[in-house]
Order: structure tokens, then C-alpha cells, then sequence
């Protein structure tokens, strides 16, 4: 019978790998959001007190452009909706060592691939295990941001806006092999582009807020993606 996993050296040096590739990302979003305006205090701040890259990106324009809260939070709300299942499912894996107070910690920190890692394991996970697993991400990405927004001050404007993008071409880099392996990922892919598009050119479309674009772009990308390309449930015996 597998036993628990609890080693705290054994969750870090699990997490470095995936500490070191939030660097890129997080450096990224620093000098992205340098180049918005934003001090490097809140910079560092909302990634100290997030940890998601795809929510702290669209929250940054959110910001820039003055949203109101609620669309601010709505927003966030769509985006981050899959870390809750992810956490209840992590929560089945916990020993009953894990206290209410660790979890609380621990699912601030699961992240995609930290859940990954995590699931990963066979057998039930500690509380020591599982905060060596967080430790190194976390610090890459607060690290991460915090050199991005530093260096943003020190290079010229034309290199500032050339190296804002960066984050844009990470997403893009993320979505384009599985949807060259999958048709399933590139037709929702597809249809978010021309969905997208049309809240970009069409006149009145374009009136919507970028906070309202990217929920309604997100819901309907997925009822298109469940309605058209449907899971397969596997029947046991």
C-alpha cells in the first residue's frame, strides 16, 4: 500500500522546475505591466497576491482602462473558475493532516501545474509536501515580476514596448500544439479568434468593455467546445 507523501525537501525540488519556467511569464508580465503605468510596487503586489497569469493579464488591462470592481472581479471569477475544481479535486489526495488553514494555503497556490504535479503522486499528500511543492513557483513568479518591472525601468522605451508583448507570444505559444495535434482544441481556438474579432470591428460590438469581451468570449468558447467536440464517457465493464 503507498504511503504518504510529506517530505518537504522532496515537494521543492518537485516545484523548481516549475518554478524556473514561471520566471519567463512572471518577467513578462512585470514589464508589461511597467509599460501600462503601473508602479513597481503594484506590480509586484498583484503577483504576490494572485499567482495566475492569464487572470493578472486581463485584470492589468482592466485596470489601465478603469473598470468598474465588479467587472474586474466577474472577470477574474470566469478566468481563475478552474483552480476550484482542480482544488476539490487535489482535496481528495490530502491526508487528514492537512488542516483547514493549510488548505486554504495550499489551493492559493494551485496553480495548473502544481495540480499536475501534485496529482501526479501516487498515494494520499502532506501538508509539508505540498507546501515545498508551492514554495519554489510562488517565488518565481513574485522573483520573476519583481526583475521584470525592475529591468522595464532601465531599458529604452522602444525595447520596453517590443519586450511587452512577450506575454501575448507566451499564450500563443501555449494554444498553438495542442491545436495542431486536436481538432477539438483548434476549433474552439478558432471560434475565440472570430468570436473576438467581431467584438473587435463590429460597431456596437466594439462598445463592449474589454472586462465583459473576454467573459463572454470565455463562456461561449466553451459551450461551443462542449456542445460541438463532446467527452466520450468510458463505461467500466
Amino acid at each position: 500500500m503507498t504511503g504518504i507523501q510529506n517530505s518537504f525537501s522532496k515537494g521543492f525540488r518537485d516545484g523548481v522546475p516549475i518554478g524556473l519556467g514561471y520566471l519567463s511569464v512572471a518577467f513578462a508580465f512585470g514589464m508589461a505591466a511597467m509599460a501600462d503605468g503601473l508602479p513597481l510596487w503594484a506590480a509586484v503586489g498583484i503577483s504576490m497576491t494572485n499567482v495566475t497569469s492569464a487572470g493578472q493579464v486581463a485584470g492589468l488591462s482592466l485596470i489601465v482602462t478603469g473598470a468598474p470592481l465588479f467587472e474586474m472581479a466577474l472577470t477574474q471569477f470566469i478566468i481563475n473558475l478552474r483552480y476550484s475544481l482542480m482544488s476539490l479535486s487535489l482535496s481528495q489526495k490530502l491526508s487528514k493532516g492537512v488542516r483547514l488553514l493549510d488548505r486554504f494555503l495550499i489551493a492559493f497556490c494551485n496553480t495548473d501545474e502544481v495540480f499536475a504535479v501534485a496529482m501526479g503522486n501516487e498515494g494520499e499528500l502532506g501538508r509539508r509536501y505540498l507546501y515545498g511543492l508551492i514554495c519554489a513557483p510562488y517565488l518565481g513568479w513574485v522573483l520573476g515580476t519583481l526583475v521584470g518591472a525592475a529591468a522595464s525601468s532601465l531599458l529604452p522605451a522602444a525595447v520596453r514596448s517590443a519586450l511587452g508583448i512577450a506575454i501575448y507570444g507566451m499564450f500563443i505559444a501555449i494554444i498553438v500544439p495542442p491545436s495542431r495535434k486536436n481538432r477539438a482544441v483548434l476549433g474552439v481556438v478558432l471560434f475565440s479568434i472570430a468570436l473576438s474579432c467581431l467584438f473587435a470591428y463590429v460597431p456596437v460590438l466594439n462598445s463592449v468593455s474589454s472586462g465583459f469581451v473576454i467573459i463572454i468570449c470565455a463562456v461561449a468558447a466553451s459551450l461551443f467546445g462542449a456542445l460541438l467536440f463532446p467527452l466520450k464517457e468510458e463505461v467500466d465493464g
